[in-house]
């Protein structure tokens, strides 16, 4: 397992880490899958690489929090079925059967579809903070956004994410099996302990098919004249607090007030 500086390791979900870090927005990250996941951090508005940009191996039941800077916005994700380069090559490589971001380690570039993102701006319009779990690149574990510490209004800072299994009920046009050719990356390496028949990832719509309408393009372009699909529809029964396309925001995207602490789980539904 990589050491990388501001991150902290424990075996236990990490709730108050707020006590350490003053009014420092902590990020706290807990693997509930019951393989090995590799996160992946990627900023949007600065050139800080908060949590390293990933880079480490999270086996299940670990907890590792890192703070972030003021006013970041990015998104985070999980990789999965990761191995380094044959041989004991270069340890900044890093190849992985969904969410690998071009065979680096630790990520400069997004992660490759089908992926589940955890998307953040913090200290947004009026100081709050915007934050979403999102389906539109597709899916490979579920991840749940919770805000917790002292200064957290629970009526109002809500619970984003996805708890069911898309993988389960992804239909066959959509499915990525495990040993399959991801999109912009190598043959998937089987994820450990699974068949290799397995479904790993399952591609949104647009990935899939490529059309205005399942991308909201072209005259499709708009959200009124882009709306839910029969795949979108899926991905929302499965994960209702989870953007399913693009303008799926009513029911999607949380606020928060400053002073927020956020436990990010992968897998909260224990996939």
């Amino acid at each position: 397992m990589h050491a990388f500086t501001g991150l902290i390791w424990s075996q236990g979900a990490t709730r108050g880490a707020e006590a350490a870090s003053g009014t420092t927005t902590v990020f706290t990250l807990r693997n509930n899958c019951t393989h090995t996941i590799w996160p992946a951090t990627l900023s949007g508005n600065t050139a800080v690489a908060v949590g390293g940009g990933g880079g480490f191996e999270m086996a299940p039941n670990a907890t590792v929090s890192f703070p972030t800077p003021a006013g970041w916005s990015g998104r985070l994700w999980a990789r999965t079925g990761c191995a380094a380069p044959p041989g004991g090559g270069a340890t900044s490589r890093l190849s992985c059967a969904t969410g690998d971001c071009s065979g680096a380690a630790s990520c400069a570039l997004g992660g490759a579809p089908p992926v589940t993102l955890a998307e953040f701006t913090l200290g947004g319009a009026d100081g709050k903070d915007f934050y979403d779990v999102s389906l539109v690149d597709g899916y490979n574990v579920g991840i749940g956004v919770e805000a917790t510490g002292e200064r957290v209004n629970y009526s109002t800072c809500g619970y984003a994410g996805c708890v069911g299994d898309v993988n389960a009920l992804c239909p066959p046009e959509l499915q990525v099996a495990s040993g399959e050719k991801a999109t912009g990356g190598d043959v998937a390496a089987p994820v450990p302990s699974m068949s290799t028949t397995t479904t790993v990832a399952c591609r949104s719509a647009c990935e899939a098919f490529g059309t205005a309408e399942y991308c909201c393009t072209g005259a499709h372009g708009g959200a009124s004249t882009c709306g839910p699909t029969k795949y979108s529809r899926l991905f929302k029964a499965a994960c209702p607090a989870a953007y399913s396309y693009a303008y799926d925001d009513p029911t999607s995207t949380f606020t928060c007030g400053a002073g927020a602490q956020y436990l990010i789980t992968f897998c909260p539904g224990h996939q």
